[in-house]
């Protein structure tokens, strides 16, 4: 279900591009398409963006004065989205159900999930190891308890 491995990252930018013009001009959309347009959908900021195919092809985070990287968001939200999908690792989707149980919506539990999963994969870069799947699931457990 590995949606994205082998794109490169101006196909990855062509795909929401094209997902989100076939959208707006309300034209068939593939399944992968339609995941990529209900994230879209979650953030109107970042349609501005995907609606001119060659400024997303050259956007650069930290030159365009946005917060955080709307590409890196996204695909966080698709990650979760498969993660969830497939249950890997084995009980987040019992811990999004919790996350939500506790009082965080669907899109602000997948929030918290894509948080975790950022400081996980940052701190597994940054050790030149694998991702701690145990360690991931620990630190979206933390927004339950508050």
């Amino acid at each position: 279900m590995n949606w994205f491995a082998n794109m490169t990252r101006e196909q990855l930018r062509q795909t929401y591009a094209e997902a989100w013009r076939k959208h707006v001009e309300h034209r068939p959309i593939s399944p992968l398409e339609a995941l990529v347009v209900d994230v879209l959908v979650l953030h109107p900021e970042y349609q501005i963006l995907v609606s001119k195919p060659l400024e997303a092809q050259d956007y650069e985070h930290g030159t365009q004065g946005a917060a955080e990287n709307p590409f890196l968001h996204m695909g966080l939200h698709l990650a979760v989205r498969e993660q969830l999908a497939i249950d890997r690792p084995p009980g987040i989707r019992a811990l999004h159900h919790a996350l939500q149980a506790a009082g965080h919506a669907g899109h602000d539990a997948e929030h918290v999930l894509m948080q975790a999963l950022g400081e996980t994969l940052w701190e597994a870069q940054r050790a030149g190891r694998a991702p701690d799947e145990l360690d991931y699931l620990a630190k979206a457990r933390r927004a339950i308890r508050g």
